[in-house]
């Protein structure tokens, strides 16, 4: 019995790349309490992740803030929650280029094995969310 093929399959491109998104990630609470706009952002990295250049994902701001549809001075925040979660990390900061261009920043994924060969961090997997101190417990009664 014959199979109907698509044209994709004719043209023999397969299925196009994806975003892998494990349920395990999913399922930790430094996930399951973040606001969707970090998910977004994080997402957004993950497309840039092509399997080897873990640590070297290149995503300034203004790209991301365009590629998120928000402002470029609403991504900083949505960086600074995946990182204080432990989903990412900083592997080279912003700067200035020796010809005065300016170089984006270089982030890690914390769910990924390095580059150079270490494990996977996951430090998302022990975050948990503490709760802030009573404003009234200062105060001796």
């Amino acid at each position: 019995m014959a199979t109907k093929s698509y044209k994709w399959q004719k043209r023999g491109k397969g299925a196009g790349r994806h975003v892998q998104l494990p349920e395990w990630v999913q399922a930790t609470e430094a996930w399951s309490t973040m606001k969707p706009a970090p998910r977004a952002l994080y997402i957004e990295l993950k497309r840039r992740f092509n399997g080897v250049n873990n640590s070297a994902i290149i995503l300034s701001h203004r790209d991301a803030a365009k590629a998120l549809n928000v402002h470029r001075n609403t991504i900083g925040g949505l960086f600074d929650t995946l990182q204080e979660r432990g989903f990412i990390r900083m592997t080279q900061a912003p700067h200035l280029g020796p010809s005065g261009i300016g170089r984006a920043s270089v982030w890690a994924l914390e769910e990924v094995p390095l580059r150079e060969g270490q494990p996977a961090p996951m430090s998302f997997a022990r975050w948990n969310k503490t709760k802030p101190p009573h404003k009234n417990q200062d105060k001796v009664a």
